[in-house]
């Protein structure tokens, strides 16, 4: 069985330059292919060379870029199928979710993981990534406290993006409260938690630690 990597950031690109390298030695093992997946808007190609700049000098070969939408190409899937890793960007996290989870894209997301790849998400992919999608009020047009299936790549804990600026300390408590998860993880901007086999390996910058009811 393959050890599952998982890198969580509470902002949006650049990697802390730890876990870049930590990424890009897991994604290089042989013919390297990173797939970026963004929603797209104005500038979204300068803003991908903060993925890039980073992973690119630990020998990740090639970048493939996709806007996300409701209908997946098939040359999406396709190229996801034998990506060596991906990343899941920042923005709106209704719509990452809409998108990735419970789709075709997110089977494939999940079986990569499973197979070793590693995954990273920014803010919104972060936010998607445990079995439970938590999305603060501040980060959804109906401004509630929104609990939604997630991509399940780890299963113990809530996620908190954006923790100090967002002032989500009180969010994440009740989140743990209904949620009866055992760990809650607020993560700063500029800030990151790399697990190997859903357990933390590497943290980078500010992380707060949380814990619920076992």
């Amino acid at each position: 069985m393959s050890d599952k990597h998982l890198f969580l950031f509470g902002g949006g690109a650049p990697f802390n330059e730890s876990l870049a390298k930590k990424f890009g030695a897991l994604a290089s093992k042989g013919l390297s292919k990173v797939v970026i997946l963004f929603i797209e808007q104005e500038g979204w190609q300068e803003y991908m060379t903060k993925y890039t700049d980073q992973i690119g000098f630990h020998d990740v070969d090639q970048f493939v870029y996709f806007a996300l939408d409701a209908s997946p190409s098939t040359d999406l899937l396709e190229q996801l199928q034998s990506a060596t890793g991906v990343i899941i960007s920042g923005g709106d996290t209704e719509r990452y979710r809409d998108y990735i989870v419970e789709t075709k894209l997110g089977t494939t997301i999940k079986a990569l993981y499973t197979e070793g790849v590693p995954v990273a998400g920014f803010s919104a992919g972060a936010l998607i990534s445990p079995n439970v999608c938590v999305i603060p009020p501040i980060d959804n047009s109906a401004n509630e406290h929104l609990f939604l299936k997630g991509l399940g790549l780890i299963n113990h804990c809530v996620i908190s993006a954006h923790f100090s600026k967002w002032d989500e300390e009180k969010n994440l408590l009740a989140a743990l409260s209904k949620t009866n998860l055992s760990t809650g993880y607020g993560i700063d901007d500029a800030s990151g938690i790399y697990f190997k086999n859903e357990r933390i390996s590497e943290t980078a910058g500010q992380v707060y630690f949380y814990y619920g009811k076992e």
